[in-house]
């Protein structure tokens, strides 16, 4: 399938530009350190010192961290938005349809996380192996990192197509929406913490369920349901927005 102009666009100004390598130095520069000095720098007193028994733990949830939250800069257009041809044009100009914009949104979405994933992969692989934690599991965890990191990151392309030309606006919404995922969610009930649910995994501990409507939940059921309505929901407003900028 040929890549559309949107995602040719945002190839340009990421990769060929370099207006995205910002959201990769950051990534890198918060990720090393964390990585290095959990292993190598201990506490003032030995019996919390981390260690390497727990290091892979503390990277991965750093990792997550870091890559859905600049999976979601990046779908915002943070980075260099005045380069960018806006939805209006592409939809009644270049007569555009959504599902074309929005394909070439989530190609480049999907590609964007993979790109920092990759990046953070051999420090992960890495404390994977002074773990010792098989290749299966770090295999599943960039599988969750993936999902958590698409499940947000369309929450700024709803963003961009609601507040296209109103750039603060876009910005306070990610920042908060993202907060909200990781604190929110730990407040009403745990397992749908997507950090509480990697522990878990890692440590391999069943979270506690959930007793709703006289039927006991499994915590990774909840959790993976959780999600899928938050990409979907998010799916669901990013094209609406789309449709009302043809209307409009």
């Amino acid at each position: 399938m040929r890549p559309g102009p949107i995602f040719r666009e945002s190839l340009q100004v990421h990769l060929v530009e370099g207006h995205g390598f910002a959201a990769y130095f950051y990534l890198m520069i918060f990720l090393t350190p964390v990585v290095f000095l959990t292993l190598f720098l201990p506490s003032l007193e030995a019996q919390v010192w981390i260690g390497p028994a727990q290091v892979f733990k503390v990277s991965v949830v750093a990792a997550m961290i870091l890559i859905v939250y600049f999976s979601l800069k990046l779908a915002n257009q943070e980075f260099a938005p005045w380069r960018y041809i806006s939805l209006k044009r592409r939809l009644v100009d270049e007569n555009l349809s959504p599902t074309e914009i929005a394909g070439d949104h989530l190609a480049l979405l999907a590609l964007q996380i993979l790109i920092l994933a990759l990046l953070s992969a051999p420090l992960l692989v890495w404390a994977g192996a002074i773990a010792r934690v098989s290749a299966a599991a770090i295999f599943s965890v960039f599988a969750l990192i993936f999902f958590y990191a698409l499940a947000v990151g369309v929450w700024g392309l709803a963003a961009l197509a609601l507040w296209e030309r109103k750039l603060e606006t876009r910005q306070v919404f990610v920042r908060a929406f993202f907060i909200a995922t990781v604190f929110v969610s730990a407040a009403i009930y745990l397992p749908l913490n997507s950090i509480a649910f990697l522990l878990s995994f890692l440590e391999e501990k069943e979270l506690a369920r959930l007793i709703l409507l006289g039927i006991n939940w499994p915590a990774s059921a909840v959790h993976f349901t959780f999600h899928a309505l938050l990409l979907g929901a998010g799916l669901w407003i990013y094209r609406c927005a789309l449709i009302k900028r043809i209307e409009s």
